[in-house]
């Protein structure tokens, strides 16, 4: 049993009543949608956790990467930053660990918070291939369902999985010529096993073999964008949108057997491409929830890249995308700290409302209608209360001590709202 093949069904299980009563709109709604294959409940039936739903009608959905890496591992820090995210927002986390540790980080960050998990298993293949001595294009095929399996017994809710990319589109991506050329590690990974053994993908060519293991365990595959671009100069090339031509007849196939999915998109991309991007996803993955991260608007500010990637999370998810990977200021640099990942989450969460209330969704409305009334009434309280961060904007506040609370240091006596109270 999945989500997907009880909606089919008629059935409106437990998790769409949740969505349905946390979204505020209709179960039947969210059953249709989870039917259709426009909304997923990343949801594994092992695991006891609060259901989420992503898609089309939905509030826009956070993700927070974290994880160790070979040069750095130190799980009560992990944790830290993953009930961190989840404090400041974020609905899922990826662990994206690929240090020798990397099972027992994955099995505390499960345990550690109540949202949905998501990996990205080809890691774990390319981890246990260099504990043995070998190279990652020396990778078993066997590791990479066995990795797959194992996650899913754990309980992990969804799957970064690269499956479209396959012998032809490597084929085509080596005449491209990009600059950045493959940035996604998954992608890296199976595009150079495909080289060296002049063998087709596994995950492409044994993709029935991963549905049943998906249709198991309801897990929701995320169809991995390998082959995205990696810099602003590759963005809306020939091998991105084939891979999504790909994505999208592997998306109907596991639609058509009950699995849900959804498809990661563009990383690096110039403003004006956001949009038609996010349509042609639309079209060619059958509305399947399109989950993103940033995307990234410029590559000129290092340091700064939670702020490119949520101007370009807000286009995105204003235009269809339904699932935003937050981007931290550490981002191309080394693993986030605590207080990057804090910036990360908030500054994704900004663009997810900005978004939603472009979308004209009531929830983001009706927030951003008590903070008008809250600022009219110099209602201090409701305003930290009503903020993404509580903290931040009471510590502005309070460094200006003032006698009248009806007015702040920037205006004082000359404020407007205070000299027109009543008036208009």
């Amino acid at each position: 049993m999945t989500q997907m093949t009880e909606a089919k069904k008629g059935n409106i299980t437990t998790e769409m009543k949740s969505v349905s009563i946390a979204e505020n709109i209709d179960a039947e709604k969210v059953r249709a949608g989870v039917a259709k294959g426009t909304i997923v409940i990343p949801k594994n039936i092992l695991r006891k956790t609060k259901a989420y739903g992503i898609g089309k009608g939905l509030t826009t959905k956070i993700n927070a990467n974290i994880g160790s890496s070979s040069k750095i591992e130190d799980i009560d820090l992990e944790i830290k930053k993953a009930k961190l995210a989840v404090e400041f927002g974020a609905d899922a986390i990826m662990d994206l660990s690929t240090g020798p540790d990397l099972l027992k980080f994955r099995k505390a960050i499960i345990s550690s918070v109540d949202v949905p998990i998501g990996t990205v298993p080809i890691y774990e293949a390319g981890v246990i291939t260099l504990n043995k001595g070998n190279e990652i294009v020396d990778m078993d095929e066997d590791d990479f369902f066995k990795a797959i399996e194992n996650q899913a017994k754990e309980g992990v809710d969804f799957m970064t999985l690269h499956c479209g990319v396959n012998k032809d589109i490597v084929g085509k991506l080596q005449k491209q010529k990009r600059i950045m050329g493959i940035v996604s590690r998954g992608g890296t990974f199976l595009a150079s096993w495909i080289l060296h053994n002049d063998k087709e993908n596994p995950l492409f060519e044994n993709y029935d073999y991963l549905l049943e293991i998906a249709l198991e365990y309801d897990i929701t595959l995320s169809l991995g964008d390998g082959l995205r671009p990696g810099c602003l100069s590759d963005a809306s090339d020939i091998p991105q949108i084939q891979e999504l031509v790909t994505l999208g007849t592997l998306v109907k196939r596991a639609q058509d057997v009950g699995v849900q999915t959804m498809v990661e998109g563009p990383g690096h991309m110039p403003l004006n491409q956001i949009k038609s991007n996010m349509e042609i996803q639309k079209t060619l993955c059958h509305g399947a929830p399109f989950y993103v991260l940033g995307p990234i608007v410029t590559d000129l500010a290092p340091g700064y890249d939670h702020i490119t990637g949520a101007i370009g999370g807000a286009i995105a998810a204003s235009s269809g995308a339904g699932f935003l990977c937050y981007v931290t200021p550490a981002e191309h640099l080394t693993l986030p700290s605590l207080e990057d990942v804090k910036e990360g989450v908030i500054a994704s969460k900004i663009a997810a409302q900005a978004a939603d209330v472009a979308l004209g969704l009531d929830s983001a409305w009706d927030n951003e209608v008590k903070m008008s009334k809250a600022r009219r009434d110099f209602d201090w309280e409701a305003q930290f209360n009503l903020a993404f961060d509580k903290v931040k904007p009471r510590h502005y506040r309070n460094k200006c001590k003032l006698d009248d609370d009806e007015m702040c240091a920037m205006c004082g006596e000359y404020c407007a709202v205070k000299i027109a109270k009543g008036d208009f």
